[in-house]
């Protein structure tokens, strides 16, 4: 017999030495000594032997060995590792785009609010006024006292003209607790809204309800606000969004208070170099907020003695004490509780001149600190600064974010520019004074 013996498979048939069962259409070749050396068996014979290595041999006449099919457990595992390493790399450049989408929104949002001032300025000479309670108690028919905010009057050169047009400028912009009269309710319609125009889409509590007004409804939020100037200790009412002559304020003679609506001719320090408006984070229903909670930035907390080891800073203050108060500020206990939690951005119709936390931020502490009221002593219509549970003028009120590092800030040119929070406060202060004279470097923030 020449080479070696051969054994062809036809019809299935099983290995009795491991067990294995063949295609019927493989031809099972068992190699002794010469692989080139063989002859085919009979059609009818029965496969004999003892190869634990079968080799296949296809119809098409190529050798071939039995192929193990599915994964290893250390390729599945190798695969996993790959694909995890993707999704880490992956997720934190999507989570970068979405994010840089989302404050490309929010720069053009305050866009439209910097043109908004500028057709307003246009037509009425001057900026509007944060807030238009009368000079005198008497002259005041407002139930609640707040009077109309700086939002609505620039409604009507936005794209939301049917609003401005829907509300009813001789009536309270809010209804007062247990108001049945139609009149009181007439601008509740306007006042529930909310606008895309008002809303940064970074803020993930936005739409959060705040205030329920009397027909049932929460009023609408907002995340922009007006700027109120630099420091109330050393610059009250010296920003671009302010209240007029007011008889909630004008009672503290000791302040030199410089009124508003704010005119373009008395930005002195130059319109790219005072802030007009930037953004908050609306407020939160959780009352109990620490210092150490996630959420801190929406509290208002209080600088005193007692809590900070600093009094307060009562005008004038020199610069060394507006620092301290900063510094006290930023240094309350991780454990305190605020203040107050929910005033921020809470209603966008309505303002109150003393209480800035609804469209108002200040050019006190930097941008993203926390707000602080002021353990100073002065007395108000029917208030005190002391006795404020919200921010007031004299106390630092800093606009905040949820975009990494900053905040957007239109100025008053008109310009949008991203405001680090690292800004030095010095420089911080001078860019919230339309007169204050500062020489600000460009290359400072």
């Amino acid at each position: 017999m020449e080479g070696e013996r051969l054994t062809e498979l036809v019809k299935p048939a099983r290995n009795r030495a491991n067990g294995e069962d063949f295609d019927e259409r493989a031809i099972v070749i068992l190699l002794i000594s010469n692989p080139l050396s063989f002859r085919f068996a009979s059609m009818g014979d029965t496969p004999s032997f003892n190869s634990r290595h079968p080799i296949l041999f296809s119809p098409g006449g190529f050798l071939m060995r039995k192929k193990k099919t599915g994964f290893t457990l250390i390729e599945l595992l190798v695969v996993i590792a790959i694909i995890a390493v993707l999704i880490a790399l992956l997720l934190p450049a999507v989570q970068a785009a979405r994010e840089a989408a989302r404050r490309a929104q929010c720069t053009n949002n305050l866009k439209q609010l910097a043109l908004a001032f500028h057709n307003y300025e246009s037509a009425n000479g001057c900026f509007p006024a944060q807030s238009m309670a009368p000079p005198t108690a008497g002259q005041d028919r407002m139930l609640t006292g707040f009077s109309v905010s700086w939002i609505v009057p620039i409604l009507q050169y936005t794209e939301q003209l049917p609003m401005f047009n829907a509300y009813n400028f001789s009536l309270d912009p809010m209804a007062p607790a247990g108001s049945t009269s139609a009149n009181e309710l007439a601008n509740t319609t306007v006042a529930i809204s909310r606008l895309a125009l008002l809303a940064c889409p970074s803020d993930n509590l936005q739409p959060q309800p705040l205030r329920l007004s009397v027909n049932g409804f929460y009023y609408g939020t907002t995340n922009y606000v007006g700027n109120y100037g630099g420091p109330g200790p050393s610059n009250p009412l010296s920003g671009t969004v302010i209240p007029d002559n007011n008889y909630w304020m004008n009672s503290a003679t000791s302040i030199p208070w410089a009124w508003g609506p704010v005119t373009i001719a008395s930005i002195t320090d130059g319109t790219s170099n005072t802030g007009l408006v930037s953004e908050r984070l609306i407020g939160s229903q959780n009352s109990g907020i620490l210092r150490s909670d996630p959420e801190y930035l929406r509290g208002q907390w209080r600088v005193t003695s007692s809590s900070s080891g600093f009094g307060g800073a009562g005008y004038p203050a020199s610069q060394a004490t507006l620092l301290a108060y900063v510094s006290a500020c930023n240094s309350i206990p991780s454990k305190t509780q605020n203040r107050q939690s929910s005033q921020a951005g809470e209603m966008w119709t309505a303002a109150f001149p003393l209480y800035l936390a609804y469209q108002s931020y200040n050019h006190f502490g930097p941008p993203n600190q926390i707000a602080c009221t002021n353990g100073v002593n002065v007395t108000y219509t029917g208030f005190s600064e002391t006795g404020l549970y919200e921010v007031g003028p004299m106390g630092s009120i800093p606009p905040n974010s949820r975009h990494p590092g900053g905040v957007n800030e239109a100025y008053a040119d008109g310009s949008v520019r991203f405001m680090k929070s690292t800004v030095n406060p010095v420089t911080w202060w001078g860019l919230g004074t339309r007169a204050g004279g500062e020489v600000i470097d460009g290359s400072s923030y």
